[in-house]
C-alpha cells in the first residue's frame, strides 16, 4: 500500500510512505518518486546519489528479505538541506558493508551506498524484530534551487 503523507507546516515527518511487497521492479517505480520530490524540492543536485542508494536498498529487500515486505521513508531534511531515506523490514538479519574482489558481481551494495551518500546506517529494532536501513545526501552549499512553479495549463 502506497502513502502520501502530506506534511505539517515546521514539521520533517516523511512526505512519503511505501509499504508493500517489494519486486524486481519496485526500485524502478521508488527511483521515480524520490526523483519527483527532489526536483520539487530543489534538491536534484543530489538526485543521481540517492536514486542509486535506493536503488541498492531495494535490491537488498528483494534478495534478503523473507517475503520482500518493506516500509520506505522519504524525508526532506531540516531547512531544506538534503534528504533522508528509510527502508525498514522486519527481518532480523542486519546488513554488512563486505569488501569483495572488484570483479563480484554481488555483495558491494553497502559499499556503493557509502560512496554515493554523505551518511547512511543501520538502526535495529529495540526488540529484534527488524531493522532500519537508512542514508541521507546533503545539498551542497547554493545547490539548492528554488522548485520551479507549476505552469497553468491553457
Amino acid at each position: 500500500m502506497n502513502h502520501v503523507i502530506a506534511t505539517r507546516t515546521g514539521s520533517e515527518e516523511p512526505v512519503y510512505r511505501a509499504d508493500f511487497a517489494m519486486s524486481d521492479h519496485s526500485a524502478r517505480h521508488l527511483r521515480r518518486i524520490l526523483g519527483l520530490y527532489l526536483k520539487g524540492w530543489g534538491l536534484a543536485s543530489v538526485s543521481d546519489a540517492a536514486e542509486l542508494a535506493l536503488t541498492e536498498l531495494i535490491g537488498n529487500v528483494v534478495r534478503h528479505v523473507p517475503g520482500r515486505r518493506c516500509q520506505t521513508f522519504i524525508f526532506r531534511l531540516p531547512g531544506g538541506a538534503g534528504v533522508r531515506v528509510e527502508v525498514a523490514d522486519d527481518c532480523a538479519k542486519v546488513p554488512v558493508a563486505v569488501e569483495g574482489d572488484v570483479l563480484d558481481e554481488e555483495g558491494r551494495g553497502l559499499m556503493l551506498v557509502a560512496a554515493v551518500t554523505d551518511d547512511w546506517g543501520v538502526e535495529v529494532r529495540r526488540d529484534g524484530g527488524g531493522k532500519t536501513v537508512w542514508f541521507e545526501c546533503l545539498a551542497a552549499a547554493g545547490a539548492v534551487t528554488p522548485p520551479a512553479l507549476p505552469v497553468p495549463r491553457r
